[in-house]
């Protein structure tokens, strides 16, 4: 069963961090993803939108249909999927190359935790990345 990394790890992550790739991220304003990915950008991470559905900019920034098309190295794919959605997110973000596999509060996917780690990925599960943020590195 998958362990969080503690809070002195998420910290670290947090800090090190710079390009957050933001699979589900929806146009609506009034949708979770988008509020959490404007303040990820107001923290001052760079967010890359990943919705095949997208058709324009969101939040200012272009999207991709995928993590791994992202020209850019992806320090964090932030997941907003339902949970049994998980794993090609999961498979993604390793072809990608991302470091870390954060998976949104109330997401939880035991399979695709484990595929993840055991490609070198460290692995958030059932937690907000704006409330750690904010409570772990409050800048």
């Amino acid at each position: 069963m998958h362990r969080n990394p503690d809070s002195t790890d998420i910290k670290r992550l947090l800090e090190g961090s710079r390009n957050v790739a933001v699979v589900g991220l929806s146009e609506s304003p009034y949708r979770t993803s988008h509020a959490i990915a404007s303040v990820l950008q107001r923290f001052g991470y760079r967010i890359f939108p990943v919705n095949p559905n997208l058709t324009g900019p969101v939040l200012g920034e272009e999207p991709y249909a995928t993590v791994e098309k992202i020209p850019e190295s992806i320090d964090i794919v932030d997941v907003f999927r339902r949970s049994e959605k998980v794993m090609p997110v999961a498979e993604d973000a390793v072809a990608a190359g991302a470091k870390v596999l954060w998976m949104q509060s109330g997401v939880i996917n035991e399979e695709a935790a484990e595929y993840a780690e055991e490609h070198g990925l460290i692995v958030v599960m059932d937690r907000c990345i704006k409330v750690d943020h904010a409570s772990l590195v409050g800048r």
